[in-house]
């Protein structure tokens, strides 16, 4: 029969699972909201606006039209003559001129638009022409790059622990495979090597007691004590008192006496939890090799999934673009035709940034260790030599 205590337990374990959570998905959430908010802005104000014919436009076209009148007219023109002219007119065309903003500024398009804000990605492909836009969408990134780069630093937590254990788990297996190694080829004794591990145990792990300290003590009383003999019988007797104590959950006992410490204690956690974002990231210790291999294949996998929907890159080019993209470079070279799709491709791209971010931060403590190594070698050259002189 389950007792009382159990669901109590269950409850609390719940509790401080989704406090544990919570900050990472807050960011998340945040993060994710902002983005809808801004394609909801833009698409309104972008998509909307009105299309005004301006005098580059009307000279174009006159332009234009000169043009293919005066082939019409001398059929014997030469062709490289015409084709000069027309690659030089349309060096001189806007796109907003043949584009209809509200094709351009849709919801998904506004989105996408938003995520290349906020990454400092900027392709360059789609960017605000009004005055408004222009004014809001340097407000959107002054208010979004922290929040973006924010969520780079308490995902990079994540993936470091997660990078740290697997790498400490994969060195403790090779070791065993190396030492299994060494002990086929040695002559070891293994039936008495589990007897001096569990005695070895058994003398650590038992406590001692009263008259077992008092008899390890009667030879060192020449020697001078910090304690006095009753100071030390209460500590002995407290100590022994504490171990005989059934184990009791105190967050248990303040949930069901006092709730408010019990809440107010959670509170301090999820603060807790808040202060130590970016310390994971600082002790992570891995090869930059073991990272260039990760990014490598994280690539190739998109390289291989984007064509799927963008027909005109292949494998190469879009090994290219997903470069491009997650190193935040974004030359706009490549243009993809079905941006809403690779929308969902977003969380593959906040990830691959951080792999990319964890990557440039251990090159970064590789470099300066390379420095300081580097100037601590300089400075021993040029220190001058201690000269010896004679008595």
């Amino acid at each position: 029969m389950a007792s009382p205590s159990q669901p109590l337990q269950g409850k609390t374990a719940c509790k401080k699972i989704f406090w544990a959570v919570f900050p990472h998905a807050c960011f998340i959430l945040s993060l994710v909201i902002y983005a809808f908010l801004g394609a909801l802005m833009f698409s309104h104000i972008e998509g909307n606006r009105k299309v005004n014919l301006s005098e580059e436009y009307r000279k174009f076209l006159q332009n234009l039209w000169y043009i293919s009148r005066n082939l019409s007219d001398n059929m014997t023109e030469n062709e490289e003559i015409f084709k000069e002219k027309i690659h030089a007119l349309l060096n001189t065309a806007e796109r907003d001129w043949f584009v209809n903003p509200k094709d351009i500024w849709t919801f998904f398009g506004s989105l996408f638009f938003c995520c290349t804000v906020f990454t400092t990605v900027g392709y360059g492909n789609t960017y605000p022409v009004t005055r408004i836009g222009k004014y809001l969408c340097m407000l959107y990134a002054l208010f979004g790059i922290p929040l973006m780069f924010l969520v780079l630093t308490d995902m990079g937590d994540i993936l470091a622990t997660v990078l740290s254990k697997s790498y400490s788990e994969f060195r403790k297996l090779q070791s065993k495979i190396l030492a299994s190694k060494l002990c086929s080829g040695s002559t070891c004794n293994k039936g008495d090597e589990p007897k001096s591990r569990a005695q070895s145990n058994i003398v650590i792990n038992e406590p001692l007691t009263i008259m077992e300290v008092l008899k390890s003590q009667t030879g060192s009383k020449r020697k001078p004590v910090k304690y006095r003999n009753a100071e030390i019988f209460e500590m002995l007797i407290a100590r022994e008192n504490e171990e005989r104590k059934p184990t009791r959950n105190k967050s248990i006992e303040r949930w069901s006496s006092c709730p408010e410490l019990a809440r107010g204690k959670t509170m301090s956690r999820v603060i807790e939890n808040f202060d130590k974002i970016g310390k994971e990231l600082e002790k992570l210790d891995v090869p930059i090799v073991l990272m260039v291999l990760v990014i490598f294949v994280y690539i190739s996998c998109a390289a291989a999934i984007l064509p799927n929907w963008e027909t005109r890159l292949d494998f190469q080019e879009a090994f290219y673009f997903c470069f491009i993209t997650l190193t935040t470079i974004g030359f706009g070279d490549t243009q993809l035709e079905h941006p809403k799709f690779f929308l969902f491709f977003s969380l593959y791209i906040i990830i691959g940034m951080e792999i990319v971010f964890i990557a440039f931060k251990l090159g970064q403590d590789r470099l300066i260790g390379l420095y300081k190594k580097v100037i601590s070698f300089c400075g021993e050259k040029k220190m001058p030599s201690k000269k010896v002189y004679p008595k």
